[in-house]
């Protein structure tokens, strides 16, 4: 049996004998970039159905079907965790995506603070960033990527039953810890801006009921790095990560 050696994410159900047709731009991939013919194995998942060995039964760079044969993967979920980041410079604001569409994060949504520099995003184009490292992590899992929120509209609406690790810098070289014992609970990381936090926000998310202000080690990174650092403290204190 050849090795199938291309992840592919699907919007179909999955399941044996089910056929996928493919999109334009899925076909151009997998036929006239990565030259696959008809009898080739893909992996496919979706979301919802684990993954799942499929093979080429039509090719052609315009479209073309999948069919499903075996399950290989069951569906693994992230813990339900958001992580909240004000967008940076394009290359380093995707970077983030991917990290946490690797590490586990469930929700990713990017947040206008006080010194968020970027006003826009292209959602579309970090949702297609989520999309492929998923695919390329072996994921089944691809977390949403939502618009551009206001930070103070959403600490205003905050669901009073998720918790929100709040990673200040101002607490660089201090000493705080994740409460271990609230494991299995909805929970966000907060990441600020280059700049960082206004005085403003910071003294909303210190008082604010659900936070929990973090420190990540005596040093203060940069946006980018604080965002895969807190992922990884998360993860190993609360999350699914096991030694």
């Amino acid at each position: 049996m050849a090795i199938a050696k291309i992840r592919l994410f699907v919007e179909h159900p999955l399941g044996e004998g089910q056929t996928i047709p493919l999109t334009r731009d899925q076909a151009h991939y997998l036929f006239g970039v990565m030259r696959l013919n008809p009898g080739d194995p893909v992996l496919l998942f979706n979301g919802q159905d684990g993954e799942w060995r499929a093979t080429v039964a039509e090719a052609n760079k315009r479209g073309g079907l999948l069919k499903a044969d075996e399950q290989t993967s069951p569906q693994r979920n992230p813990p339900d965790l958001w992580l909240l980041f004000a967008p940076i410079k394009k290359a380093r604001t995707d970077f983030i995506v991917e990290k946490a569409a690797e590490m586990g994060a469930a929700r990713i949504l990017p947040v206008q603070t006080d010194f968020t520099n970027a006003e826009r995003i292209r959602q579309d184009r970090l949702q297609a960033h989520a999309v492929e490292a998923a695919e390329q992590c072996g994921g089944t899992f691809v977390p949403e990527v939502t618009g551009l929120h206001k930070l103070s509209d959403l600490l205003a609406d905050w669901p009073a039953d998720r918790h929100l690790m709040f990673c200040d810098e101002a607490l660089a070289g201090g000493s705080s810890a994740l409460p271990t014992d609230l494991s299995g609970r909805p929970w966000a990381i907060l990441i600020g801006p280059e700049g960082g936090f206004s005085e403003p926000e910071r003294t909303r998310l210190a008082n604010h009921p659900s936070a929990h202000p973090i420190a990540l080690g005596p040093r203060i990174l940069r946006a980018d790095t604080a965002a895969v650092a807190a992922l990884t403290v998360w993860q190993q204190a609360l999350g699914d990560w096991t030694c």
